[in-house]
This record gives C-alpha cells, sequence and structure tokens, in this order.
C-alpha cells in the first residue's frame, strides 16, 4: 500500500532538506511506481538510495523512533 503523501525528486535538495529523523519511506520510479519501502534515519537512507540510484522520487511518514518506523513498515508492506 503506498503513502498518501506527494512524490518528492529524489535529489541532492531533497536530501538535504529531509528531516533527520526516523521514518518510514516509500521510493518510486520516474513514473511514479513503487519500487520499494524502508525504515530508518530519513535523511541517511535517501543519501544511499541517493548513492546507488535505487529511485527517482520518494515519499516519507515521520516515526517516533525506529520502532514505530519498523511498524509503520509492517503495516505497509503485509497488505
Amino acid at each position: 500500500m503506498s503513502l498518501a503523501k506527494p512524490w518528492r525528486d529524489l535529489d541532492r535538495s531533497t536530501v538535504g532538506s529531509a528531516p533527520d529523523r526516523y521514518a518510514l519511506y516509500e521510493l518510486g520510479d520516474a513514473d511514479g511506481g513503487t519500487v520499494g519501502f524502508g525504515a530508518g534515519v530519513l535523511r541517511d537512507e535517501l543519501k544511499e538510495a541517493l548513492a546507488y540510484g535505487d529511485a527517482a522520487k520518494v515519499r516519507w511518514e515521520i516515526a517516533d523512533s525506529l520502532d514505530h518506523a519498523e511498524r509503520l513498515l509492517a503495516e505497509h508492506t503485509d497488505g
């Protein structure tokens, strides 16, 4: 199930402005199709995704902790 958030281009500007907090994130291709989900410290995760060229777009939901982010991930990937 996709996040109900607008897509952002996955570029240096987005990574630089991303909160340095735990989050659930969704990676997308150039057409807005989901290519994967993840959980962790958002800025660090997006730096890695950008470096590896894993996706063209991203959207996220901030979490209170890593445990919370992982629960959100489970909810979005089990359905």
